[in-house]
């Protein structure tokens, strides 16, 4: 009997399409990567990566075909975390502390970890009240705005600061003056007086202090000691296990952006004026790329410092044994802390 005619053969043949079939969706990666940023320019890395469309070519050169990307803007951590854990969201980007909060609520595959650092800055709390000196002149008259309670960076380190200059007891009535404003909101309220303080990042706290009304009042290097990571961008352990490809697209684009940085800082700031549509100009954009408390660097800083505040805090109940316990095994490469 002819094997190629027999029943057996037809059988066996659909049995072997069926499990090619199955093997191919079990290995096909999402068609599309949904990326959220916030305002500023700690975010220049993902500004880059844009205009030199450097996730689009490593996504070729992994062989994936066309993936569409989807780029979103939030105001703060919290929300992109909402986003993230709701699968409307693939990398969240943002400060330590919202990072923080989520890992410690998070496990197995749902479990999040930074997938890449971007960059460390000095962030300053200013005013337009001449009165207030320091945070132990604010009262309850007044509002400080920062990008989300609690949660934020600007928040923790303002708690932190309030613990230390005045006491635990203190921290949650500071907390009561807070009000979450994204950072141009922020800054246009400031200079109207409809807030009596913003704690910010660059470039927005310069364009609040070009006004003469405005003064600093306190900075997170005065709080910290030294520089820490501003900006990370964070997955989950599923994302990456269903996606590897599109992860390691993700990754790479993400260093070369920070190196365009390094090398190539005018054509970078042209960059993030494009597509921020900001009213910096060249050459203050330089002048703060060029600042050495401003560095775009995959090198994690101070984030078990941090952690170990945020818990002191009472805003996680588990903290990691170790910084590498936050992190996907691609940054453990780093000299971090």
């Amino acid at each position: 009997m002819n094997i190629l005619r027999s029943p057996k053969y037809y059988a066996a043949l659909i049995w072997f399409v069926a499990g090619v079939g199955i093997q191919s969706n079990a290995l096909a990666e999402a068609d599309e990567i949904r990326i959220a940023q916030q305002w500023g320019i700690g975010y220049l890395p993902m500004a880059v990566i844009k205009s030199q469309e450097l996730l689009e070519k490593n996504i070729k050169l992994k062989g994936l075909g066309t993936t569409k990307i989807i780029w979103a803007k939030f105001a703060g951590g919290s929300n992109m975390n909402d986003a993230l854990l709701s699968n409307s969201l693939d990398f969240a980007t943002g400060g330590i502390p919202p990072f923080i909060t989520l890992w410690s609520k998070t496990n197995g595959e749902n479990q999040v970890k930074i997938a890449a650092v971007m960059s460390q800055m000095p962030l300053y709390l200013n005013t337009n009240d001449p009165n207030i000196k320091t945070i132990k002149d604010f009262s309850e008259k007044d509002k400080i705005a920062m990008p989300a309670i609690k949660t934020s960076n600007q928040a923790v380190l303002l708690a932190i600061a309030t613990k230390k200059q005045l006491g635990s007891e203190h921290v949650e009535k500071m907390n009561r003056l807070t009000v979450s404003m994204a950072h141009p909101d922020a800054t246009l309220a400031l200079i109207n007086n409809n807030i009596s303080a913003s704690f910010s990042a660059p470039p927005f706290q310069y364009q609040q202090l070009r006004d003469p009304r405005v003064h600093t009042i306190l900075t997170s290097k005065e709080i910290m000691g030294g520089p820490f990571t501003f900006t990370a961008s964070w997955t989950t352990v599923k994302f990456r296990k269903n996606n590897p490809k599109l992860y390691e697209a993700y990754v790479i684009s993400m260093s070369e952006a920070i190196n365009f940085i390094k090398n190539n800082k005018r054509a970078a700031a042209e960059i993030y004026i494009k597509e921020s549509k900001s009213t910096e100009s060249i050459d203050e954009l330089m002048e703060i790329l060029s600042s050495p408390d401003v560095e775009f660097t995959n090198t994690p800083k101070a984030v078990m410092a941090y952690s170990e505040f945020v818990f002191q805090l009472g805003l996680i109940k588990r903290k990691p044994d170790k910084w590498q316990d936050m992190f996907f095994d691609n940054v453990h490469q780093y000299s971090g802390s």
